[in-house]
């Protein structure tokens, strides 16, 4: 049984994942809040794993939040991998995210094996100084685990998915423009997580969902699931490629994906596809 303390207690990934293998035998959880430091007087010792996803999770362009979030999302991760380590903990997995790349200045948006990280924002830029200070914590007895998954979407989550999602649900009409995005449903990115744990892997991973998604076609998906008939047009195509280098209009119709090869793990984690990812996140239920 592999025994897991999970360091952020409401965290929507943490609770995700604790609930994805309740009923699995070979999984024990437990969840810890950092927001203060009774967390330094909690014992290690115990578990195997730490599965770290405590951190700030959005973007803010508010310069007085920029020590905040070294503080939290590097400073922090440091110091519960050098932990870990030291209470005997075998693995220690860090929650990144693909926006340590910043703003792809590929043409197509697609970020290889050779594509080096860029932060375009202090959030991504505390992730990648988290990144570079754990690694070195890396042994024959501590294996460390950093994932960089694309946007995280699924019933109940936060971020820029809900918003287009009830953007897709009021709106008669929208842009038919020919863009490509990785994503990442959280059953496929919870039992990616799973696999790690049980497999006892060490390394940089890039899991995704097995198909790119056009902003249009998921905006259209969504719409149908919920009963409404949305109007894709062409019409607005050449303002949008002009205005691509604003941020806004970028998240939403910019190219941003993963190589397929940097996501292939030898056993299958990608459990939902496009179609039904969608279903299960808008069911109602």
């Amino acid at each position: 049984m592999k025994r897991i303390l999970i360091t952020g207690k409401n965290s929507y990934i943490g609770n995700s994942f604790e609930k994805w293998v309740t009923n699995d035998d070979n999984f024990y959880v437990e969840k810890i809040s950092l927001k203060d430091d009774t967390w330094k007087e909690i014992s290690f010792s115990k578990f195997d794993v730490i599965l770290h996803v405590a951190g700030i999770a959005h973007v803010s362009s508010d310069s007085k939040m920029e020590e905040q979030y070294y503080k939290v999302n590097r400073d922090l991760t440091i110091e519960v991998a050098k932990k870990a380590k030291k209470e005997g903990v075998k693995q220690f997995v860090f929650m990144s995210s693909i926006i340590v790349y910043g703003d792809s200045d590929k043409l197509d948006g697609t970020i290889n094996v050779s594509t080096v990280p860029k932060p375009s924002n202090f959030y991504g830029n505390s992730k990648l100084q988290a990144e570079k200070g754990i690694v070195s914590l890396q042994a024959h007895n501590f294996n460390i685990v950093i994932i960089r998954p694309p946007m995280i979407y699924g019933k109940d989550s936060k971020g820029n998915y809900p918003k287009l999602a009830k953007l897709s649900k009021i709106t008669p009409v929208f842009p038919n423009f020919p863009n490509k995005r990785s994503m990442l449903h959280i059953d496929n990115l919870c039992e990616f997580i799973r696999l790690m744990i049980g497999n006892s892997e060490s390394g940089l991973f890039f899991p995704q969902n097995k198909e790119f998604v056009n902003t249009s076609e998921l905006v259209q998906t969504i719409s149908k699931m919920h009963g409404k008939k949305i109007w894709l047009t062409s019409i607005f195509n050449p303002l949008i490629k002009k205005t691509l280098k604003f941020e806004t209009i970028k998240k939403i119709f910019g190219n941003l994906v993963y190589d397929q090869y940097l996501s292939y793990y030898y056993k299958n984690y990608q459990v939902r596809n496009f179609k039904e990812s969608i279903e299960l996140t808008e069911s109602r239920k």
